[in-house]
């Protein structure tokens, strides 16, 4: 997504917590929440954004009311805990692009105290910033987890389509069934 050269860039912190409980299988990490996600204090909040629709068609549900709550209770029935890798950074909305001075989330505590074996990123930013800045907190911690990086639901990404994306995301309902009831 281009910027606006007037465009300006913000300091931003995360605002919410992960979602995730002790039965947590995989932990599926943004960036950092759009503006639309942090009004709402919640992730994949912005009306196009497929990433809902997307974890519905891989559990055969109908998708979850748009209501945080709701949402929560769907990923955390359905075993997946949620996050990004970001706990502040400087953006211009919700361009990962414009991404500078990312500090990340500390992802050690919940990933020890759950059942996470598997971590996946959503776009090509948090991949880069999770390989960056998280891996290796998490190798001095003694945390050896997989990561899989996946494509982003966003309405920017309009290549991929939601039947594209489901596909791509199917490792998830993989990596959640191998470690526990799907």
């Amino acid at each position: 997504m281009a910027m606006h050269p007037s465009s300006p860039l913000l300091h931003v912190t995360h605002g919410f917590g992960p979602v995730w409980d002790a039965d947590s299988r995989v932990l599926i990490l943004g960036s950092m929440p759009s503006p639309k996600s942090r009004e709402a204090s919640f992730y994949y909040m912005h009306p196009q954004n497929r990433f809902w629709p997307v974890m519905a068609a891989l559990f055969d549900e109908p998708t979850p009311a748009a209501e945080p709550e709701a949402r929560r209770e769907f990923a955390l029935d359905h075993r997946f805990a949620l996050w990004d890798v970001i706990a502040e950074c400087d953006i211009v909305g919700a361009s990962d692009s414009s991404i500078r001075n990312a500090v990340p989330n500390d992802l050690a505590p919940i990933i020890r105290a759950s059942r996470i074996a598997h971590v996946f990123t959503t776009g090509g930013k948090a991949a880069q910033l999770y390989r960056r800045l998280c891996a290796p907190h998490l190798a001095s911690a003694g945390i050896d987890v997989p990561m899989t990086p996946l494509p982003s639901t966003s309405p920017a990404n309009a290549r991929m389509r939601l039947p594209d994306l489901t596909a791509a995301y199917q490792v998830v309902v993989e990596a959640i069934t191998r470690t526990g009831r799907a």
